[in-house]
């Protein structure tokens, strides 16, 4: 595989401010990464993050690993995707357990679906036995993303937040 997937870090801050205003000047926010376009500050987004990791599971907490997916070759961030390893009460209606974005000028190249089997292995080292994900409705790469990855449609829902009707979707993997 020509990517892979490492946990966000300081390390990494100058090539996710890169990132973030990729997705600032194409109108877009960035899924995956817990609202790192909402934040002026790369520290605090991080604490944020690892902060977020050491969550407790509750029904309105669930704890998250976030990370950047990296291609090798140049080391460069094509892609976000987060982890979470619980379902709360508002996941369970349209979030799910992963989130992830591709930059958009590296869309269509297949590391989304190269992203979300990492993402899965990891998922399977927690013994996390099925994942729920969602993707807009609108969102048919995103949908076929899911579907090569042994997605199943299980059913309509609708985002009142965003304003937006998805689609969810169960991967067994374990």
């Amino acid at each position: 595989m020509t990517i892979e997937l490492v946990e966000v870090s300081k390390e990494y801050e100058k090539q996710a401010v890169e990132y973030r205003q990729e997705y600032l000047d194409h109108g877009e926010k960035i899924n995956g990464t817990n609202g790192w376009v909402n934040y002026e500050n790369y520290d605090e987004w991080l604490e944020m993050i690892l902060n977020q990791k050491k969550n407790e599971c509750s029904t309105t907490h669930a704890p998250a690993t976030t990370y950047f997916t990296i291609r090798k070759c140049d080391h460069k961030i094509v892609g976000s995707i987060q982890l979470r390893h619980h379902l709360t009460e508002e996941l369970k209606k349209h979030g799910g357990h992963i989130g992830y974005s591709l930059r958009p000028s590296e869309r269509g190249k297949g590391y989304g679906t190269w992203q979300l089997a990492l993402i899965l292995e990891k998922a399977k080292a927690l013994n996390l036995p099925r994942m729920m994900v969602s993707c807009y409705k609108d969102n048919q790469a995103s949908a076929r993303v899911i579907i090569k990855n042994g997605g199943i449609f299980a059913r309509e829902g609708f985002n009142e937040a965003k304003g937006r009707a998805i689609e969810i979707y169960w991967i067994d993997i374990l």
